[in-house]
């Protein structure tokens, strides 16, 4: 699933060509995403200027003046550009065509996607009880310690729990977890300030790596220009299971956490 560095890395490439551009049409080819696509959507959105494209966790907020459309990537989705005369494939499912031809297509094969709108972001039930950003100063030692003081469970459910800390996803608690020397299955309320802090500090520095690396390609995701990705050439521990630690060579163990599979170092995660 698109996680906040691909969702971050999909919005930084459609600012330069979107921003300021007049919306003048929108095509949906199959309304039946996660959420039915609103009938008003075009009514809403065409002919307004898009103002602001910005990201709250891993929704990206396109500015419409006083509307605000809400684009999810669900498991598989992605927003890319297209050619005009370019004919859509099966999953693609919507089209939003500029006032200076500029084509943004959304393809999404799983159809968990979500493109809806809204003229109060703040109220939004999406959007209403999401965590601090991961990398702002909300997100500190002191935030991380007292939510972690309230939890009994591991401390990567905690950290992948939107309430908790947006858009730390799978492959980046894991990493986090690893660079800050903690295991997955540690109790959160088990966590010291100090811990805490090194924690807070490793998602951080995973999350603006895997963003300054475009993301993580693992099966759908491609940036807005059809490019991959490449942060998953550059993880220490996921995915890795059985390979040698790169810090210490001990074997990378593999466990199973909520449904998701887990990594760490057993010597350099105690």
């Amino acid at each position: 699933m698109p996680e906040l560095p691909e969702v971050e890395t999909t919005r930084l490439g459609l600012l330069p060509r979107l921003k300021g551009r007049v919306l003048k049409r929108i095509v949906v080819r199959n309304p039946r995403l996660r959420w039915p696509v609103p009938d008003d959507l075009e009514s809403q959105l065409a002919g307004r200027p898009l103002d602001s494209l910005s990201r709250r966790g891993k929704y990206l907020l396109f500015g419409f003046g006083s509307v605000t459309q809400i684009v999810h990537l669900g498991m598989s989705g992605s927003l890319r550009f297209a050619e005009a005369a370019e004919p859509a494939a099966l999953h693609d499912h919507i089209d939003w065509l500029f006032d200076d031809g500029t084509l943004l297509r959304l393809r999404d094969p799983r159809r968990f996607g979500a493109v809806l709108w809204t003229d109060d972001v703040t109220r939004h039930p999406l959007l209403a009880h999401l965590g601090p950003e991961p990398l702002t100063p909300a997100f500190d030692a002191v935030y991380l310690h007292a939510q972690c003081q309230r939890r009994t469970a591991a401390i990567k459910q905690v950290i992948m729990d939107a309430q908790v800390v947006v858009g730390v996803g799978n492959i980046y608690a894991s990493e986090s977890l690893f660079h800050a020397g903690i295991r997955p299955g540690t109790a959160a309320r088990r966590l010291s300030r100090p811990a805490c802090a090194r924690l807070a500090a490793a998602i951080r520095q995973v999350l603006t790596a895997a963003i300054a690396a475009g993301g993580s390609s693992l099966r759908d995701y491609v940036h807005s220009s059809g490019e991959l990705g490449y942060f998953q050439l550059q993880t220490r521990v996921y995915d890795r299971a059985g390979l040698p630690c790169k810090t210490c060579a001990t074997p990378i163990r593999r466990i199973v956490q909520g449904q998701r599979a887990s990594f760490y170092c057993p010597a350099c995660q105690r």
